[in-house]
C-alpha cells in the first residue's frame, strides 16, 4: 500500500540521451543530481564527497574544472566512483577536451562561450570519441553581451534565445547527445523560460533554480519553481542548488519528486505539526525516526500523528502508522489496519523495527 496521486503527471516526451548509464529523457526516471564544493585537486576529498552524495541516492554529479590540473584529476576521480561525473566548464575548451579524455560522462558548457567554431568543432569531436554527452548550461548571471544589449536585462525570452542559438551550434555540428538548462534565481523568470524552450524543443531538460539561496530559503525557492514545472510534465533530470551542504540537494531533490508521486526513494513521513492533543512528542519522535530511518533505500510510507483525529485517517493510506492515544495506548497499523498497541517509550524501536522488517520483505520480492 503506499499514497495514490490525486492525478497521475502526464510528462512530455523527449529525446532519451545517457549520462554514463543514466538514461535522461525519453520517459526514464527523473534523475537527481548535484555538484561537489570541494577543490577537484583534492582527489580524496572529492572522491569522498562524491561517494557521500551517491549513498543519499545522487544518479549524477558535478565537478568543476577550472584548470588543468583539475581537469586531468578526474581521471583518478571517475575511477574510485561508481556514479557519472558531469565536468564543469566555462569558457576553456581545452578544459571540455581534457574532461571528455579523462572520462567524464557529460560536458557542462556554454558552447557559444567555447570560442571560434574550429575549438567547437574539437569539443565536440572529444564527445564524440569518448562517448560523452553535453549540457547546454544556460545561466541569466552569464548571458552573452549581444542578449543583455538587446533584452537591456536578462529575461525568459533572452534565455529562451541564448539556448536555441546553442542549440543550433551542436546541429549544425551534427551533434545531438545534449541536454539544455536555462537557469535563474528568480522562480517566475525561470519557470517561463522552461516553459517557453519547452514548446519549441524536445531535447531533455535539466531543471533549477540557480543560487537559490540557503537551506531553508533555497529549498523552498526550488521546491516552488522545479514542483509547478513538473507538475506541467516538464523536466528530466533537477538539482537543488543551496549555500549549504551538497548532501541536503539530494534529499530535496527527492523530497520534491516524492511530494508529486513521481519518484520514491527511501521512507516518506507524513506527520503532523503537533499540538495540545498530541499523546506523544511527535516533533522529536519525528526528528529521530528521519535520522535513524536515513539507511533505509526501498521506498516505504509511514505516517506519525500524534492523536485520533486525523490519525486513523492517514494511517489507512500508509504501509506503517502510528496514533497517538493514552499513555501506553498508541495505536500501529499495519497497510492500512490496526494491528497492536505501543507505549510511549517503545515507539522509536518499534517503529524502526517495523520499517526495517518492511524494508527486507520488499527487497526480498
Amino acid at each position: 500500500m503506499s499514497i495514490r496521486p490525486f492525478r497521475d503527471i502526464k510528462r512530455k516526451k523527449t529525446k532519451k540521451i545517457k549520462v554514463g548509464n543514466i538514461d535522461v529523457g525519453g520517459g526514464a526516471p527523473i534523475s537527481v543530481q548535484s555538484m561537489t564544493n570541494t577543490l577537484t585537486t583534492d582527489i580524496k576529498g572529492t572522491v569522498n564527497q562524491i561517494n557521500e552524495l551517491a549513498e543519499v541516492g545522487a544518479d549524477i554529479v558535478r565537478v568543476s574544472c577550472p584548470d588543468q590540473e583539475s581537469s586531468l584529476a578526474l581521471k583518478k576521480i571517475i575511477s574510485q566512483v561508481k556514479i557519472p561525473i558531469v565536468a564543469d566548464i566555462h569558457f576553456h575548451y581545452k578544459r571540455a577536451i581534457e574532461a571528455a579524455t579523462s572520462g567524464a560522462s557529460c560536458l557542462r558548457i556554454n558552447p557559444g562561450n567555447i570560442g571560434s567554431k574550429d575549438r567547437i568543432k574539437e569539443v565536440l569531436k572529444a564527445a564524440k570519441d569518448n562517448n560523452c554527452s553535453i549540457r547546454i548550461g544556460i545561466n541569466a548571471g552569464s548571458l552573452e553581451k549581444s542578449l543583455l544589449e538587446k533584452y537591456h536585462e536578462p529575461c525568459p525570452e533572452a534565455l529562451v534565445e541564448s539556448a536555441i542559438n546553442n542549440i543550433k551550434i551542436l546541429e549544425d555540428e551534427n551533434f545531438f547527445n545534449f541536454k539544455i538548462s536555462v537557469k535563474s534565481s528568480d522562480v517566475f523568470l525561470t519557470t517561463k523560460a522552461y516553459r517557453s524552450l519547452s514548446s519549441v524543443c524536445d531535447y531533455p531538460l535539466h531543471l533549477g533554480i540557480t543560487e537559490a539561496g540557503s537551506l531553508t530559503t533555497g529549498s523552498v525557492k526550488s521546491s516552488v519553481g522545479i514542483g509547478m514545472l513538473l507538475m506541467e510534465g516538464i523536466g528530466d533530470t533537477l538539482r537543488v542548488s543551496l549555500s549549504a551542504n551538497p548532501i541536503e540537494e539530494v534529499k530535496i531533490g527527492y523530497e520534491i519528486l516524492k511530494s508529486l508521486n513521481i519518484r520514491h526513494k527511501g521512507v516518506n513521513i507524513i506527520s503532523c505539526p503537533s499540538c495540545a492533543r498530541q499523546a506523544f512528542p511527535v516533533i522529536d519522535t519525528v526528528n529521530i525516526l528521519e535520522k535513524r530511518l536515513s539507511h533505509i533505500k526501498e521506498p516505504i510510507t509511514l505516517s506519525i500523528i500524534g492523536c485520533v483525529v486525523n490519525g486513523p485517517g492517514e494511517a489507512s493510506q500508509t504501509q506503517i502508522g502510528l496514533t497517538g492515544g493514552g499513555k501506553d495506548n498508541h495505536m500501529m497499523y499495519l497497510s492500512g489496519i490496526p494491528h497492536h498497541k505501543v507505549a510511549s517509550d517503545k515507539i522509536i524501536e518499534e517503529v524502526i523495527s517495523l520499517v526495517e522488517k518492511k524494508s527486507q520483505e520488499i527487497k526480498r520480492n
